[in-house]
């Protein structure tokens, strides 16, 4: 009755102790010599110029947000595509005001102007 409960408990045990364990490889084998150059804020190789710290426009942010709702949308809708003819009447309809509901909030942060670059 517990065996299923046994093996989820030794993989939760498994997928803490592991990174652990890996984490403090690298705290012990790593050297440890910081010197300025090393400590030094860089880019691509480069030394900046300038302030390091740039803030971004609030908006970019709308923008992914809105990205990764029908990025997630996509990943949702294969698996009724692909099952498309082998679905009932109800099932189909579900998938449509699913599209009608995502159309709804695209047409809705389009005239809040959420999707200007500007």
């Amino acid at each position: 009755m517990l065996k299923p409960w046994v093996f989820l408990g030794f993989l939760l045990i498994v997928g803490l102790v592991l990174p652990g364990v890996a984490i403090f490889a690298n705290w012990i084998l790593s050297p440890k010599k910081p010197n300025a150059i090393k400590q030094s804020t860089y880019e691509c190789g480069i030394e900046t110029v300038g302030e390091t710290y740039v803030q971004l426009k609030g908006q970019y942010y709308i923008f992914a947000l809105i990205f990764l709702v029908f990025d997630i949308e996509a990943v949702f809708l294969f698996p009724w595509a692909v099952a498309y003819e082998k679905l009932s009447l109800y099932m189909v309809l579900e998938g449509v005001l699913f599209i009608f509901i995502l159309t709804a909030g695209l047409v809705y942060a389009w005239r809040k102007g959420a999707l200007e670059w500007f």
